[in-house]
């Protein structure tokens, strides 16, 4: 049930994100919620991937090259969704920097405090 909540909760970031950056197009709450499942399994299967295969410029960049990292999985999730639509790869870093910071805040109200008795 919590994964369904956080996915709708991403759904929602992204459909927000969408309406307020001018190069991110989303068609509909439906492809919104689709982004946010493609976006969850690209980073689930691709991203650790890709992590591995650039981490020598990951640590000479101090871990900033994960931007473009981040950007990529967001393009690649352009190309596959057709409700979808990200005009450059600058709209890509900043939407996927807009959307870390907003998801964390969603998620944050999600998280209970679990005081050990």
């Amino acid at each position: 049930m919590n994964l369904i909540i956080k996915l709708l909760l991403n759904a929602i970031a992204v459909f927000a994100l969408a309406y307020v950056l001018n190069g991110v197009h989303v068609n509909g709450y439906i492809s919104a919620v689709i982004v946010a499942v493609v976006l969850s399994i690209l980073n689930l299967l691709v991203k650790p991937l890709l992590v591995i295969l650039t981490l020598p410029i990951t640590i000479i960049t101090l871990g900033l090259f994960m931007l473009i990292i981040n950007a990529l999985l967001i393009l690649l999730a352009d190309e596959l969704i057709t409700g979808f639509e990200v005009d450059i790869i600058w709209w890509a870093i900043l939407f996927s920097v807009l959307l870390s910071i907003l998801q964390s805040l969603l998620h944050s109200f999600l998280k209970t405090d679990k005081k050990k008795v």
